[in-house]
């Protein structure tokens, strides 16, 4: 569903002959919100004990899946349906991930050293490391096709822009997988991390879709922005992180009990 709502917003911004940073900001936005609502279903799932070989398998699996999808190569409008087909696959992949990942988190504290963590890698390989390369090597691209993609482009989500531009690469697959990260960790310690109503878990049980909107989510379209706003390629997860933090940090401190202070 979300590819084929993506696929018509490709054809309205057909329409838009004059594309402006608004028009941007706004088919990004709705996007954005459209894919948070594909993680009600995983805030439903409940953790269970798994070994190594489980996951290997589907490590393993996941990544053949996405590297099989790239093989097809269609023509015309066909493109751009597979293109949005693709990102919905690598939003599942991601969403997947992040679950996995998430269940490892014993105590709330322990975003704090996820957070610097990933503030410090994504930085790390943005200065001087393998992000810095590729990020050349993506533009070059989108700027001059020629020749068969780069390979990390299998990994990265494209989105709609308005114009002529049609889909094209917005975040990694590593941001959305942070997304879906905190968005159950938040639900797992009850913290309601919805912006716009009831937990996330509530409207997954009532199935009310269109009305969940996670911090996180917000937090990766904030960075979309400045990044689209600068014409820089600006790391997501740095931001995220930082948002996270304040927000789990001003959250406890609102219903922390001295009674309960060995939970976290």
């Amino acid at each position: 569903m979300w590819s084929c709502a993506v696929f018509g917003l490709w054809w309205c911004g057909q329409l838009v002959e004059l594309p402006g940073s608004l028009w941007s900001g706004g088919f990004i936005a709705l996007q954005l919100f459209a894919a948070a609502q594909l993680l009600l279903p995983v805030l439903l799932l409940q953790p269970e004990k798994r070994d190594r070989f489980f996951y290997l398998f589907w490590a393993v699996t996941l990544l053949l899946s996405i590297w099989l999808i790239n093989q097809l190569s269609p023509v015309g409008g066909w493109q751009s349906l597979l293109a949005a087909v693709k990102s919905s696959h690598l939003l599942l992949v991601a969403t997947l991930i992040g679950a996995a990942l998430a269940r490892y988190v014993q105590r709330l504290w322990e975003i704090v050293p996820v957070c610097i963590v990933m503030t410090l890698a994504d930085l790390g390989s943005w200065l001087g490391g393998p992000t810095a390369g590729f990020s050349r090597e993506i533009q070059h691209y989108y700027l001059a096709p020629e020749g068969p993609p780069p390979l990390i482009d299998m990994f990265l989500v494209k989105l709609v822009i308005p114009g002529p531009a049609g889909l094209a690469p917005v975040f990694g697959i590593s941001d959305w997988i942070m997304v879906a990260f905190f968005a159950i960790v938040a639900h797992r310690y009850a913290i309601n991390d919805n912006l716009i109503g009831s937990p996330g878990e509530t409207l997954a049980r009532q199935i009310r879709i269109c009305r969940y909107l996670p911090v996180s989510v917000v937090a990766l379209f904030v960075a979309i922005v400045l990044a689209h706003a600068t014409g820089l390629f600006i790391p997501a997860l740095p931001l995220m992180a930082l948002v996270m933090f304040l927000w789990y940090a001003v959250r406890l401190l609102l219903r922390q009990r001295p009674d309960k202070a060995d939970d976290f």
